[in-house]
């Protein structure tokens, strides 16, 4: 059987991750958007990888479903890396929890059924949910454990209680950490692991679109007072990702 990477998110993260780790396998490359799919199947295709492209919306689970479907109908589905997300600047609080925190949680969900024994995933969270004030036990094992269909009817995350994008933007990556940790427990019995990356800020379209934004200033702040004192490039993210998904990372699972 063929081995299979799929790539949710085919932006810069994703397909820099989708590089290094996807060397002899068949590429799924899937996003809300054709023209990004298509641009990025263009450049995995020069470079000689084996690309299957589709669209996806993670916050539909018919939508994922078909994606987990195509995928398996190519091999075994060995790597996945979640890289979907819209950013503070993009979306309402609403949608930001609807794409991020509830995407997320109905992809480890539904790959997690098909994950095949020693296969890998990577989600990609963010710094964001570490500037997060701690939550209680309770809303932390909510966030982990809640089942993703009934997630969103939690009372912590409803509308009056969620006014500010930035702050369901932390939340939702708060979460997707919390549910990585418990995901590994149920990933773990397939034989399979997952893990989390929470980067500082990457030069990226996303980040882009915050530095021309409301919140720009701050973006800047956080730059010039961060130790490397610059941001970072998708590809430093791809090599971390790289040593989680890879054979010199097979202990270390449930992380962030």
């Amino acid at each position: 059987m063929t081995d299979v990477t799929v790539v949710i998110g085919a932006g810069a993260i994703g397909q820099a991750i989708a590089r290094r780790v996807s060397a002899g396998k068949h590429v799924v490359l899937a996003d809300l958007r054709q023209d990004t799919v298509e641009a990025a199947a263009k450049v995995f295709a020069d470079a000689g990888f084996e690309v299957t492209t589709t669209t996806v919306d993670v916050s539909s689970r018919p939508s994922v479903q078909a994606l987990v479907a195509l995928a398996a109908r190519i091999g075994d589905i060995t790597g996945v890396i979640h890289a979907a997300g819209v950013s503070p600047s993009q979306a309402a609080p609403a949608s930001i929890l609807l794409v991020d925190l509830y995407g997320t949680a109905l992809v480890l969900e539904l790959f997690g059924d098909v994950i095949a024994k020693g296969g890998s995933a990577v989600v990609i969270a963010s710094q964001s949910g570490h500037r997060l004030p701690a939550l209680t036990g309770e809303q932390n094992n909510a966030l982990a454990l809640t089942p993703a269909e009934e997630l969103l009817a939690l009372p912590m995350l409803q509308p009056e209680r969620v006014t500010d994008p930035l702050n369901a933007y932390q939340l939702s990556k708060r979460g997707n950490v919390l549910r990585v940790v418990a995901q590994a427990v149920r990933w773990g019995k397939r034989g399979a692991r997952v893990n989390a990356i929470s980067p500082g800020i990457i030069f990226t379209p996303l980040a882009r679109d915050e530095l021309n934004g409301p919140r720009g200033d701050g973006y800047r702040r956080m730059i010039d007072a961060c130790a490397a004192k610059r941001g970072g490039t998708p590809d430093e993210v791809a090599a971390l990702a790289a040593l989680l998904m890879g054979p010199e990372g097979t202990f270390i699972t449930g992380s962030d």
